[in-house]
């Protein structure tokens, strides 16, 4: 089964575009949707999740047109929303069982044993009578992905889902999503570089409601061979390199900035070639596009 999107468009009454003749192909596995705050990845999301409507364009999961038969579409829907609120004083087993109620599994039988075998999926049986409100945010998180199996989904959509996350949480939930995405079709939605690098297969990066890369990791990353260099400078020295190179990016190492920079030739003195980075392709891309008027 594929996701088909073709030239969505959506602009919001305050005049942001957030997307922008946006078209994307995505098919079995897991999908990394990487982009900066405000490039309106949360905003696609919420119109495949039929949040939202389109101003125009198409969205098809199989045979589903998303945008014309919401209804159909949430039958084969996870979603895991980069807030997953829960309800104050209900267990983790109460919360899914509710949760399966309203997903239209009428058989009190049906619903125990799914909901007993989705806390083992996602390794909280033994917490299963906890309120789920003293929960740390990784074991949240695992709760909002087991709700998003319910009924046995054909797209699943997470947004944010690592944010706020310790590592050892991180890890584990990595380990989840990319069980999950065997065989179905999982968009991950990210600012979160590593997230991406890590767990998927295929990817494409947003800016201000427009795809400006798509591929698989590896491959946009070979795209960059030969044209990433580095250079450790003093600080008092940014702004002039800023001005003078194409400068992607910017850490601090010992106090000390060290600086990307994309060229096709040594930029110069002191700068060596690095291999590039799927974070050098992220800024260097984002860094294209400007905000529409």
């Amino acid at each position: 089964m594929k996701l088909n999107i073709k030239k969505l468009n959506k602009t919001y009454g305050n005049g942001v575009k957030a997307l922008n003749n946006l078209s994307l192909e995505i098919e079995t596995g897991m999908f990394g949707l990487l982009g900066p705050n405000g490039a309106g990845k949360s905003s696609l999301m919420r119109t495949l999740a039929t949040l939202q409507e389109a101003d125009s364009g198409t969205a098809h999961l199989g045979e589903i047109d998303i945008l014309k038969n919401p209804n159909e579409l949430r039958k084969v829907l996870g979603y895991l929303p980069q807030e997953f609120g829960v309800y104050p004083k209900i267990t983790a087993k109460q919360l899914l069982d509710h949760l399966a109620v309203l997903k239209g599994i009428s058989s009190r039988k049906e619903r125990k044993e799914l909901v007993n075998y989705l806390l083992q999926k996602v390794n909280l049986y033994e917490k299963r009578n906890k309120a789920v409100k003293g929960f740390s945010g990784g074991m949240k998180q695992r709760v909002g992905i087991a709700q998003a199996l319910i009924g046995n989904p054909k797209l699943i959509i997470v947004d944010e889902p690592t944010a706020g996350l310790d590592p050892g949480e991180r890890n584990r939930f990595h380990n989840l999503l990319a069980d999950v995405a065997e065989n179905v079709i999982v968009i991950l939605s990210t600012h979160i570089v590593e997230d991406v690098r890590e767990l998927c297969q295929n990817m494409a990066i947003m800016n201000h409601g427009q795809l400006v890369c798509q591929g698989k990791p590896q491959d946009v990353t070979e795209a960059l061979k030969h044209q990433v260099w580095q250079k450790m400078i003093q600080r008092n020295e940014l702004e002039s390199y800023t001005n003078n190179y194409k400068v992607i990016s910017t850490k601090m190492v010992g106090g000390k900035p060290l600086i990307h920079v994309l060229s096709d030739k040594n930029p110069g003195e002191g700068f060596q070639k690095v291999r590039p980075t799927l974070e050098d392709v992220f800024f260097s891309k984002i860094n294209q596009v400007q905000q529409p008027n």
